[in-house]
Formats: C-alpha cells, structure tokens, sequence
C-alpha cells in the first residue's frame, strides 16, 4: 500500500477524479471559487444546507512537522464522525466549525476497515447540533436527491447537488479486504470532501463521502454501516468486523460453466486460511479448468446462502457479514459442494488489524 504522505500527494494531484480523501495544505486554498456540483437556489434544498451546515466541519490534520492536510467531517450524538484515512498518522487535530469557529479535538477512535473515525472536540458550538442518521429500514433508493457538503480544497461549507446513483457497492479496504454496502453518487466529490456527510433532503446522513471514482461518481460510507461502527468507536475506540478466513470469487457465467452450474449466482471459496474460522468448515478449490481460455478455480464450495440471507454476489456476502453478523457468532452457509447442496454452521472470527 502507499504510504501516508503519497495517498494525500496523489489524491491532491488527482482533482475530480481522484480520491476524494484529504487535500494537501498548500495546495488549491484561498482563491477560486468553491466547488460545487450543482445550482443550490433551489429554496428547499437551500433550505436543507442551511439547516445541517453548521453542524459540518473542516478537519486540519497536523503531523509533528506541521499542518498535514484537510478533510470534512459532522457532528453526531457520538462526537463528530470523518474517514480514518483523514486522520491517520495524526498528532494533533483542529476543527473548523461554520462560522470560522475553531475548536481543538481528540481522536476518540478509528477504524481503517471501514473508513471511519470518531473525533471529541473541546467545547463544541451550540449551534452545532447532532445530525441524525437515515432510516436504513430501507435504506434511500437509487435516485434519492442528495446534497455532499464539506470543505473541498478547504473552501468551507460548500455543497453539491445530486442523487444516490447505486447501492450496495464494495469499496477497496487494507489487506485485500472490501468496505461493504458502500452509497454511489453523482454529487461532485473533491479533493477535501472526505469525512463529510452526504444528506438527504430531509437532513439526514445517507452516508460519510470517501472517496471519488471518476467524473460523476463518488461514493459513501452506507449510514447502515456507519450506525453499526460510529458507536462501538466513540465507546471503545474501536470496532471488530466478522471474518471468514476466505477467498472469494464471484460466480460469472464462465465460473458456472466449470462447476456445471445451470445459473450465475454464488460466491465461490478458492482459499482456506490455515487456522481461520472456516478451517475444517468449508473447502477451498483445489483444481483447476479452462473455460473459454480462462483459468478458474475449481472444487471450492460455492456459497449460495448464509446467516438466512440468499448470496447471489460477493456484495451479498459481504453486506450479510458487515451489517448482520458479529465476531464469535455461529451462523448457518448454505453451500453447494460436489454438485450437492449441504448447510454448515461457522463460527466468525475477528478481522486482524490491518
């Protein structure tokens, strides 16, 4: 992975399609005009940004040579929430709250698997209410209007307009490992934006932005997810993710093909960790076949159901593990194995630290 210093020397070069993470100090700050995605004269949507703007911040990142970068983040019932990756490697941190009102913070507690960071600052504005999290039961559809507001290139309070554009999206996490059930947007996404909130028009948190993917999509940290780990982190400083000790590959039509499967669907284990939770309960592949001039995997169990949710997708899988289970918890994988289908009980285990 690249260090510290070159993910914000690259995602300060990167603009729009860049990580949306951290800007550089020094970089673009203090001239221009903010960014912004979309006209915000719209008197409810105006209404909404002037509602939860001062319940968003700019997070300054200091290192012991100086200021490091800049970031968004918001206020919750937990303290104020941002990426990980905004303050990872921190000495010191200062909050930027709406009205140039700055206020020192602690790093309450972090979690890189997620992306998630909780922060404590001292004496914190009284206008600076909690914003609260949207109802995930649902979760919003895809084309539910959006506003991101945060603090990209260090321009404070600025917003961008746009609408949840896919669900259930995994996003790249350390250690080979994915953030689940991750918000895609068309909201203009920037340098700076990371940490902050991506609301409804009702004023909700539909998700914690992290990062930009390219022109028009960016995504989020799910507030499904986020209500899971935001809690544990302000309470224990950190948070334990469900692990199979597997890996994965999603059944696409050439994978089907080499299993004799009649349909795409499915998530098949190619990998066994010695000694993980699933040793000795589920199988690995342990051959191989060429479909079509491609080398799959063959004779792992294809996982087709777990915890008594349906596995069509790898996403499937990894939002039943992130969003419904717990370390230590025994849950029940429907698998086919050997052209016949047979149901195990496994154990989770804890994520290593990354």
């Amino acid at each position: 992975m690249p260090s510290r210093r070159e993910f914000l020397a690259a995602v300060g070069a990167a603009g729009a399609a860049g990580a949306a993470g951290c800007v550089r100090i020094g970089g673009r700050t203090g001239s221009g005009a903010p960014v912004s995605g979309a006209d915000v004269d719209d008197s409810a949507t105006a209404a909404v940004y002037d509602r939860v703007v001062p319940s968003v911040v700019g997070v300054r990142v200091y290192d012991d040579s100086g200021p490091l970068a800049n970031g968004s983040g918001f206020v919750t019932d937990d303290g104020v929430v941002t990426n990980q990756h905004v303050v990872a490697g921190a000495s010191r941190v200062k909050l930027r709250f709406h009205g140039n009102v700055w206020r020192d913070a602690d790093v309450v507690g972090t979690d890189a698997y997620s992306d998630l960071a909780v922060l404590s600052p001292a004496d914190r504005p009284a206008s600076a209410t909690p914003l609260g999290w949207v109802d995930t039961s649902p979760e919003p559809p895809v084309g539910t209007d959006v506003l991101a507001i945060g603090t990209p290139y260090g321009y404070d309070g600025s917003a961008s307009s746009g609408v949840i554009s896919g669900v259930d999206r995994l996003l790249p996490g350390p250690n080979d490992f994915q953030i689940a059930d991750a918000v895609q947007t068309d909201a203009a996404l920037n340098p700076g934006n990371s940490g902050g909130p991506l609301v409804t028009m009702a004023g909700s948190v539909a998700g914690v932005v992290n990062s930009a993917g390219g022109e028009n999509i960016g995504f989020a940290i799910s507030a499904a997810l986020a209500k899971r780990v935001v809690p544990a982190l302000a309470a224990d400083g950190d948070y334990d993710h469900s692990y199979m000790g597997v890996r994965l590959l999603e059944v696409s039509p050439t994978v089907a093909a080499a299993y004799g499967l009649e349909d795409v669907g499915g998530v098949v284990v190619t990998q066994v960790a010695d000694g993980g939770p699933s040793a000795g309960v589920l199988r690995g592949s342990d051959g191989t076949d060429v479909v079509d001039g491609v080398r799959v995997p063959t004779g792992g169990d294809v996982i087709v159901g777990m915890a008594g949710r349906d596995v069509e997708t790898q996403a499937d899988l990894s939002n039943v593990l992130a969003l419904r289970t717990s370390p230590g918890e025994t849950i029940p994988v429907r698998v086919r194995r050997s052209d016949a289908a047979t149901t195990v009980d496994l154990t989770l285990g804890a994520r290593p630290e990354p």
